[in-house]
């Protein structure tokens, strides 16, 4: 086969990947598309409960109404069919895999989804609440505190997205060390580096305040230490189980046999 003929393979295959990736998502969409008013304030409950007695969210546009509840349905789909997405990419990435690596892609997919919809958990439960209540308790007096649900959306979705890809990063360490980037020698050289890193990142992705800066580079500093971690009782196993493989076989040699002994010989021992 030529290098075209290869080429136009992978994009074929892409294609039929995305496609069924694109699909389980909206065969998600449907179910939560209906309960699109119900998810939108499941979503807007941490600002809420931090409002003033009175305060409420607003439209300042006229579809807004309508589209942000269906956003939110869209990303409800989203995580709920992760899985189904994740797998559809390793699919594309296994045939250039090895045997021993193509093994860890079912692991991967699952931790891989559990860790992203771990982060967005410990956004909306954790660290939503602490920034709202820090950001309504320094407006100053006089001012109403009433948030366009728009941009509310686009706020949590900012959050949810940093906080989905910091729990990623012990996904990323281990296959780093497995496919031979890097070793975790040269990994636990980087700590201070990161740990610089992480604080620029919760600068960057994060409102600017000193709480969910914080929250978001502690938390992917000690992530990275637990990727190193897990590398490394990997790297330990696949070791012995390498090592159990190449050992050499002894058999058992004539000295280490007991002498056969002819008919003479037992029957003088058993006159003895």
């Amino acid at each position: 086969m030529s290098a075209d003929e290869t080429f136009i393979s992978h994009l074929v295959e892409l294609r039929s990947r995305l496609i069924r990736a694109c699909g389980g998502i909206m065969l998600g969409f449907l179910p939560c598309a209906y309960y699109a008013r119900e998810l939108y304030s499941l979503l807007a409950q941490p600002l809420l409960e931090k409002l003033p007695e009175g305060g409420q969210m607003i439209a300042t546009e006229v579809v807004t109404p309508f589209f942000v509840p269906m956003k939110v349905a869209m990303m409800a789909a989203f995580v709920v069919t992760l899985p189904h997405t994740l797998y559809q990419i390793w699919a594309f990435v296994a045939p250039g895999l090895y045997s021993h690596e193509k093994r860890l892609v079912l692991p991967l997919v699952l931790a891989s989804s559990v860790l992203f919809v771990c982060g967005m958990a410990f956004a909306y439960f954790a660290v939503l609440p602490l920034v709202f209540e820090f950001i309504i308790h320094f407006a100053p007096e006089g001012v109403a505190v009433m948030t366009d649900i728009g941009r509310y959306l686009d706020f949590v979705l900012t959050m949810f997205i940093a906080f989905g890809i910091t729990f990623e990063v012990p996904i990323l360490v281990v296959i780093l060390v497995r496919a031979g980037i890097v070793s975790i020698e040269k990994l636990k050289m980087l700590r201070p580096y990161v740990l610089v890193g992480a604080f620029v990142a919760g600068a960057i992705f994060t409102p600017p305040d000193v709480v969910s800066q914080f929250l978001l580079a502690v938390p992917l500093y000690l992530l990275y230490e637990f990727g190193i971690l897990v590398a490394g009782l990997l790297e330990k196993s696949t070791n012995r189980a390498a090592r159990a493989v190449q050992a050499p076989y002894h058999p058992a040699t004539e000295t280490d046999q007991e002498p056969e002994l002819d008919n003479g010989e037992m029957g003088e021992k058993k006159k003895v």
